[in-house]
Parts: structure tokens; sequence; C-alpha cells
């Protein structure tokens, strides 16, 4: 026998917000200082010149120019090559 009387079952009805992560300028595009090019948990994308990461690892733009992405085989720590996307502004 139920011990809860009359009482509606909405325990699962909940969902974190997206938090609109991903490439908000693609290759080609023209970008000003300080435009956010893309945004991302951790390091998927790496940055090259023309542009910092912030805090969050966002990747934005540091002077004006055209984006740019770029792969290239990196050596990490284990002695392994991996191809890692770099994104610059030129």
């Amino acid at each position: 026998m139920a011990h809860t009387k009359a009482k509606g079952s909405s325990k699962n009805n909940r969902d974190s917000q997206s938090k609109r992560l991903g490439v908000k300028l693609y290759g080609g595009q023209v970008v000003k200082k300080g435009m956010i090019i893309l945004r991302q948990r951790g390091s998927k994308y790496f940055i090259g010149d023309g542009v910092m990461v912030g805090s969050d690892d966002t990747i934005f733009a540091i002077k004006d120019g055209e984006v740019q992405f770029s792969e290239k085989k990196v050596v990490n720590f284990a002695g392994n090559r991996s191809l890692k996307t770099f994104v610059s502004v030129k």
C-alpha cells in the first residue's frame, strides 16, 4: 500500500540549461578585437597567433583579422603524436 497520498511524481522533470558551447566564428570569417571565436569546456581547440584563452577556456581574438583553423601533429607527454586543432587570427 502506498504511503504517499495524492501527490504528483515530478522528481524527473528537471534539466539543466544548455551552455551554448561550440564554434561561433568559422574559418575565413572576419573578426574584430575582443570577439569570441569559440566556447568550450577543456581544451578541445588550442590557441595560435592573435588569440587568447579565457578562464572558462573560451577562445577570443586579441586583434582584428580573419579566423583560421589549422591542424598540427603535436608530441604529447608520453611521446605519442596526436593531431590537434589550432585557432588563430591572421
